[in-house]
Parts: C-alpha cells; structure tokens; sequence
C-alpha cells in the first residue's frame, strides 16, 4: 500500500452558488443590455472606464516601445517555438478520402473554426505566455478571427508585454476587458466586433465558471484551474530540484495542488525537507507558494515503480515530471496526464513559457479523458460522401431494412427512392 508522507492533494470544489449566480447574472446583463452592461460591469470590478475598449494600432506601438529590446528578443523566440511546433502538429493531420464500394466515395477534412476569442489573464501575474498559446496556435490552425482579451493593469489599459505579444502572435482583435464581462463581450459581441465561434484560455474560478455556462452558445477548449504539477522521483533525482519543481507550479496560486511520488522514502523524506528549506530562505514567492504547499501538498511513497504509475494514474496531473534513472519506461507506461517531463531538464516551466508545446492543460482529473489545448481544437473534422447509381444499389437495401426496424419509414423510403430512380 503507498504510505503518504504528506496529504494534502484534493479535487479542486465546484464553483460556489455565489459565483454561479454572478456569473449568470452578468451574462443575462450584457446578452440584454449589451455594451451599457460591459460598461457597468468593467467600471465596477476593474475600475476601467475606456472611450472604447478596442485596442487601436497606436497603443500597439506604444506597448512595443515600453517592452525592452531583450524581453522582446525572447517573446519572440518563444512564438516562434510554439507556432513551429503547432504547424507540424497541423500538417500531421491529413485529409482522407476512401471507396470502401463500387460506386462510394467517403471522406473527412479538418477545416478550421471560423473565430476564436482568447482570454489572457491578468490578476495576480500578467501572463505573456498564454497570449502565445491561445493566439498563435489557432492561427497556425488557420483560423480567420482571432479575438484577444485582457484586463486592464494598474488602470493603465492591457500590460505592455502582454499586448505586444498579442499582436505579434496575429491577433486580429485587442479587446481591453476583465473577467466575466469579458467573455460575455466575446460571446456576444462588441462595439461591432460580432461574437466569436469559441472562447479558449485559463482564468480564476469566475472564468471557469463563465465557460461552463456558455458552452453551447460557442465552443471551449476546456474548464481549467487551479493548476496542479506532479513529480515520479527515485534516488538518482536531485531532492532540492525536484523541491524547487514542485514550489514552481505552486507560485500559481494557493489553491494550486502539488505532488511527490517516489519509490524511496528517504529520498522524500529530503525532499520535504528542501522544501522547507527553500521557503524559509531564498524562494521569491513563499507567501503564495507556501500556502499552497501546506494546504494541497502530498508526498507518497510506494513501494515499486508499477506501483508508482498506478497511483499516478489515479491523479491523472495537468503537468507530470518524470525524474528517474529510467523516465522511457514510465513513459511507456503512464496514460493520464495533461503533459509529461522526461528527464530533469525537463520542467514546467519551459512549457508553461516557451519551449513549444502548450500550457492550457487539463486539470481535476480530466487528464483522464481528454489532452490539452493544441492546434487540432481549433479545427473540425466534417465528413462527406458521394455516391453513384452503382452505390446507392449496394447501401440502400441495408439503409432501407434498417430503418424499417426502427419504424423510420421515411427514412427507409428516401433510400428505396434512389434504387427504384
């Protein structure tokens, strides 16, 4: 049976009653009232009172010039990073065409949604990153529209970095809005920017809680948050690194779950102990970070590594670290997880900013049916036939039988229609 140094892991709750009738509330608002209610809304919650809330090309000069020439050297390195691995992803994906009969031609495309609205947070950090993983990949995708959202920072308008990176990514569209609100104004349109097909991006639990209730209205990527990392560790791993990892993630926010599993219990035992020692000394966000450690850290032991992978398994993490002296055979082990680290120079951090793949990921277990955002959400595979007179003789009869024993006789009807012309 594992043995738990620490527990502390728990599913992130649903959102409260108080935030679902908030959220509910401000959507009915705005879909009723429309700008008028964005307005009240940004004035109320950001303090943010625009002449228009569409960000012009000026302010995205303005933002490039604010943004220093070497963190522009790397926003750009990482774009260029996560558009090149999001175009191979989307030439990997091939049309088809077969004639499984004389006379029948079946086939699929993947044809890119037409719009894509982006929400890029901006509370506590104002992430530069996630405006290149919900902007550039869907315009690798081939997306027409993309739509970029982000609240206003320090009554200021959207973050400089941020902006930057948005229009470098493609964005068609800057909005300059937070929240709810935002979605709402992606949802149904704003000062003549009309509503987009699907509403991609992480966000707190009122962002979450506001995707779930428009789901259906327009397409999402997923239902995210909080964040979560997790780390497979043995003796042949550094227990201050593997520490440092853990901590890392947890910076997100104090509700972010973070979890050990190694099969020596020594060497977790000196992990809990780096921990304590990086958030008594030298970690720059221990405030945040130690919280979350407290609260939602868990270091198990087990007993082999079989064992291992099964309790991994079980979680099912958004972000998994493989830090072992041999990572290939959990990796051609382990099936549920957001994204996999091989390695020990493998971490987080390079996906969560730029080394390529994306950081929209899923969360509360979801791993274990679904992947995270890439360039095939952003695209729709249709299928379509063509037939002949020689083919509707060979599948009408089954279509036309069928249908008969369903009592769908209409159906069954337009079949024998196409053998009897």
């Amino acid at each position: 049976m594992p043995e738990y140094l620490k527990e502390g892991w728990r599913p992130a709750a649903a959102a409260s009653p108080e935030i679902v009738e908030t959220v509910s509330r401000i959507l009915l608002d705005v879909e009723r009232e429309g700008l008028a209610a964005i307005r009240r809304y940004s004035a109320r919650f950001d303090g943010w009172e625009p002449d228009s809330f569409i960000v012009g090309p000026e302010q995205v000069q303005q933002a490039r010039r604010l943004v220093d020439d070497e963190l522009a050297a790397h926003i750009d390195f990482a774009v260029r990073q996560v558009t090149e691995f999001a175009r191979r992803q989307r030439d990997s994906l091939t049309d088809l065409e077969v004639r499984p009969l004389p006379g029948v031609v079946l086939g699929h495309r993947h044809l890119p949604v037409g719009s894509v609205g982006s929400y890029i947070p901006g509370g506590r950090y104002p992430l530069i990153a996630s405006a290149i993983m919900t902007v550039a990949v869907p315009k690798a995708a081939g997306v027409e529209r993309v739509v970029a959202v982000a609240p206003p920072r320090d009554g200021k308008g959207v973050f400089p970095p941020q902006l930057h990176t948005m229009a470098l990514c493609g964005a068609d569209v800057v909005v300059c809005l937070g929240g709810v609100q935002a979605l709402a104004a992606l949802a149904f349109g704003i000062e003549g920017v009309p509503a987009v097909d699907m509403i991609v991006g992480a966000g707190n639990a009122y962002v979450a809680e506001t995707k779930r209730q428009l789901f259906g209205r327009v397409g999402i990527d997923l239902i995210a948050g909080p964040t979560e990392v997790a780390v497979i560790a043995d003796e042949s791993a550094e227990p201050r690194v593997v520490a440092a990892d853990l901590l890392g993630q947890a910076e997100h926010g104090p509700d972010s779950p973070a979890l050990l599993v190694t099969t020596s219990r020594a060497f977790g035992e000196a992990v809990l102990r780096e921990v304590e020692r990086w958030l008594e000394t030298t970690w720059p966000t221990a405030d945040v970070a130690g919280k979350a450690w407290r609260d939602h850290g868990t270091v198990i032991v087990c007993a082999t590594p079989e064992e291992a992978v099964e309790v991994m398994d079980g979680y099912a993490p958004e972000h998994l670290e493989v830090q072992t002296a041999d990572p290939d055979w959990y990796f051609e082990r382990l099936r549920n997880y957001g994204s996999l680290f091989l390695g020990p120079h493998a971490t987080v951090a390079y996906s969560d900013k730029a080394i390529g793949t994306n950081h929209v990921l899923p969360t509360r277990g979801a791993a274990r049916y679904t992947g995270g955002l890439w360039v095939g959400k952003f695209l729709k595979t249709v299928t379509y036939q063509r037939v002949t007179p020689e083919g509707s003789r060979l599948v009408a009869p089954a279509t036309a039988a069928i249908a008969d024993a369903e009592l769908m006789h209409g159906h069954a009807l337009t079949a024998r229609l196409r053998i009897d012309s």
